[in-house]
C-alpha cells in the first residue's frame, strides 16, 4: 500500500517535476532563460494558452475534445476588431453603428460563446461525435474569419484595446491578470460548484451520472460555450497585443492546448484532471518553446520534441490509469 501511495504521490506532482527539471536544464544551457525580461515574456506567450487550455481543460474532463479553438479565437478577434475599428454599416436604411471597446469586446466573446453552442448542440442533440463537430467548426470558423476580414489583417486598433495586450498594471503585465482571473475561476467552478462536480461526475461513468438525474446534455452544452468564450478572451489578448487581428491567427493553437492539458495531467478519457494540473501544462509547453528558441533550434526540430513530448505525457498517463 504505502508504494502505491508513493506511486500516487509522484503522479500529482510529475508535472511540476517535468517543470523544474527543464528549467535547470535551461537555465544551464540557455544564454539570458534566467532573466526578469525573459520570465514575463513567457508568462505574456502562455497567457492566451493558459486560457485556452482551461477551457479545453472542461471539454475533455466531460471525455469530450475541441478543436475549434483555434479558429474561433481568430474570428472573435477578427470580430473584435472590426466592429471596434469600421462599426457596423447598413447603407439601405442610412445607418451607422459605432462600437465602444467594451462593445466590441463583448461581440466578441458573445460570438465565442455561440461557436461553442453550436458545437455542443451538434454532440448532444444530433450524437454528432465531438471529433467530427469541432473538427467541421474549425474549418467553418476559419471561413467565416477569411470572409469577414477578407483576407487582410485588421490594424490601428487604438491604445484602449492594445493596454490589455501589452499595458502593466502593479508590476505584473496584463494577459498575465487576465489568465490568473480566468485560471482563478475556473478552480472555483470545478471544484467548488455543483456544475463542476457534474462535469467530473460525466467524464468518470456518463450512464451513472444520466441515471443520477444529471442533465447530460444541458452541462455539455455548457461547457462548450464556456470553451468558445475562453477561446474568444485568447483571441481579444493576441488582437490587444499585436494591435491587429490576423485572418491565421490561432493556428495549431488547439494542439498547444491539448498538449497542456494531457501533460498536466487530465485524462482524455474524462472525469480526472486538475485546472491547476493544466496551467502547469501550459507553463512547460511555454518554457520549453522558449528555450528552444533561445537555443537556436530549428523550428522543424521544435515540432519534433513537442510531439514527443506530448507522446511521453500521453504514455506516463495510460501508465498511471492502469495503476489506479
Amino acid at each position: 500500500m504505502s508504494i502505491l501511495k508513493k506511486t500516487a504521490t509522484l503522479a500529482q506532482f510529475q508535472s511540476l517535476v517535468a517543470l523544474l527539471c527543464l528549467c535547470i536544464v535551461l537555465a544551464f544551457t540557455a544564454e539570458n532563460f534566467m532573466t526578469t525580461d525573459n520570465f514575463w515574456n513567457v508568462m505574456r506567450q502562455i497567457s492566451v494558452n493558459v486560457c485556452i487550455s482551461v477551457g479545453m481543460t472542461l471539454v475533455i474532463l466531460t471525455a469530450g475534445i475541441d478543436l475549434s479553438v483555434g479558429s474561433v479565437l481568430a474570428l472573435c478577434g477578427a470580430i473584435t476588431a472590426g466592429l471596434l475599428k469600421y462599426g457596423v454599416s447598413l447603407p439601405s436604411v442610412n445607418l451607422f453603428i459605432g462600437f465602444t471597446v467594451l462593445g466590441a469586446i463583448l461581440s466578441g466573446l458573445t460570438v465565442g460563446g455561440a461557436m461553442g453552442f453550436i458545437n455542443g448542440y451538434a454532440i448532444t442533440k444530433f450524437k454528432v461525435p465531438a471529433f467530427v463537430a469541432t473538427l467541421a467548426m474549425l474549418t467553418m470558423a476559419r471561413g467565416l474569419t477569411m470572409l469577414w476580414t477578407e483576407g487582410h489583417p485588421i490594424t490601428g486598433l487604438g491604445d484602449s484595446l492594445g493596454f490589455l495586450g501589452t499595458g502593466w498594471l502593479m508590476g505584473v503585465p496584463m494577459p498575465v491578470w487576465i489568465s490568473g482571473l480566468v485560471v482563478v475561476a475556473a478552480i472555483i467552478l470545478a471544484s467548488k460548484t455543483r456544475f463542476g462536480r457534474y462535469i467530473y461526475a460525466i467524464g468518470g461513468n456518463e450512464n451513472a451520472a444520466r441515471l443520477s438525474g444529471i442533465p447530460i446534455a444541458r452541462i455539455k452544452i455548457q461547457v462548450y460555450v464556456l470553451a468558445g468564450v475562453l477561446a474568444a478572451i485568447g483571441g481579444l489578448l493576441v488582437t490587444a497585443r499585436l494591435d491587429s487581428a490576423q485572418p491565421n491567427a490561432g493556428m495549431s493553437y488547439e494542439l498547444d492546448a491539448i498538449a497542456a492539458v494531457v501533460i498536466g495531467g487530465t485524462s482524455l478519457a474524462g472525469g480526472r484532471g486538475t485546472i491547476l494540473g493544466t496551467v502547469l501544462g501550459a507553463i512547460i509547453i511555454g518554457v520549453l518553446n522558449n528555450g528552444l528558441v533561445l537555443l537556436n533550434v530549428s523550428p522543424f526540430w521544435q515540432q519534433v520534441i513537442k510531439g514527443l513530448v506530448i507522446l511521453l505525457a500521453v504514455i506516463i498517463d495510460k501508465a498511471h490509469a492502469k495503476t489506479e
